[in-house]
């Protein structure tokens, strides 16, 4: 076993135009005085990273790398959620999802698409650069809008959809490949990867890829009524990122799963700042540090009713108090008589025979 390092925090929630989240140097120091260790870096924002000169330059990334070691921390993983949206998105979407690609690529859903595929390769190069072995993701959806089909779902749709999924990661989970990182699905409503189920589909058509991994994130399967804890049995081997995000579940007899196309406040699923939800952390820790998990604990902050630099306060405290330091002896070790063979063979009786 080993100690799950952290705490980490995403800054995606935390970025802003004034100090000191205006850029990556003060909001890591930001980060540091609130007792965190490491950052996962959201890609997309030029206020931390230009993604293609990290994977170009070696001496960039060693920079960045360096800056964000001087201000006490580390880089846990790269997070390229959104351009991994624009791999494979169905065009009802197009509108809603152009804001996520720059201005030159809008419009255009098919150089969106190509953008996107290239900055995720990026992030495999850039990851290898800076010295990560995993990179957090979204799949992106094209049968999403068919989850709860009305009319039916036509016979080989979602084998279809599937399919096509597999054919555009196929080649980037290759690149991962040659660049020794792990990539990390969030799996998440809004993408065809949303439960364990769709996960293995994916899996299958993508030959079981070694990299096709996942990031762990309790909050979303507290939304959906599934099994958090159970889902770490099905799939510890392949978690590799984890996000400490809380979320509750309160259904009423006027609203449920779907939540009534209300704001966050008043849906029966709402997220929550970690220690105020109903995610069960202690029972998670100790299933992941059980199973072995290599990699980071990192805060997201999402919560319809905290202030986030509340939520980023508390947040370290709570990963850093939730972190099991793994024993390196059996607590029984007082008691031990010893033992060699003649010993064992005594205590069964099998001496005489």
């Amino acid at each position: 076993m080993r100690t799950i390092k952290g705490p980490g925090i995403f800054l995606a929630q935390f970025l802003g135009d004034k100090p000191p989240f205006n850029s990556l140097e003060s909001i890591c120091r930001w980060a540091k005085s609130l007792g965190f260790i490491g950052v996962q870096i959201p890609t997309w924002d030029p206020r931390c990273i230009d993604l293609q000169k990290a994977a170009e330059s070696k001496t960039y990334a060693d920079e960045l790398k360096g800056l964000v070691n001087d201000c006490g921390l580390e880089i846990t993983e790269l997070s390229t959620h959104l351009q991994g949206q624009l791999v494979a998105s169905h065009p009802a979407y197009d509108i809603m999802f152009d804001g996520f690609a720059p201005e030159a690529y809008r419009n255009n859903p098919k150089a969106r698409t190509e953008w996107a595929v290239q900055q995720v390769k990026y992030a495999a190069k850039a990851s290898q650069n800076l010295g990560l072995n995993a990179c957090a993701t979204f799949s992106g959806a094209l049968l999403w809008h068919t989850f709860n089909p009305w009319p039916q779902r036509p016979a080989g749709l979602v084998e279809t959809g599937f399919t096509e999924l597999a054919k555009r990661w196929l080649p980037i989970l290759n690149v991962f490949d040659e660049c020794g990182v792990d990539l990390c699905y969030e799996i998440h409503p809004g993408e065809d990867l949303f439960d364990g189920v769709t996960y293995e589909m994916f899996l299958e058509k993508v030959n079981n890829h070694a990299r096709a991994c996942l990031l762990y994130d309790p909050s979303h399967f507290i939304l959906q009524c599934l099994d958090y804890l159970a889902y770490i049995d099905h799939y510890h081997e392949r978690i590799r990122a984890f996000h400490v995000k809380d979320a509750e579940f309160n259904p009423t007899g006027k609203q449920g799963v779907y939540g009534g196309y209300q704001s966050w406040v008043n849906r029966a699923g709402r997220f929550r700042s970690p220690g105020d939800g109903q995610v069960n952390f202690k029972a998670i820790f100790s299933k992941l540090t059980a199973y072995d998990y290599p990699g980071w604990a990192v805060m997201e902050w999402e919560c319809c009713l905290k202030h986030p630099e509340d939520g980023a306060k508390e947040g370290a405290a709570f990963i850093k108090n939730n972190i099991i330091r793994v024993t390196e002896k059996a607590f029984d070790d007082f008691a031990n008589t010893g033992s060699d063979e003649q010993f064992n063979r005594s205590i069964l009786g099998l001496n005489n025979q």
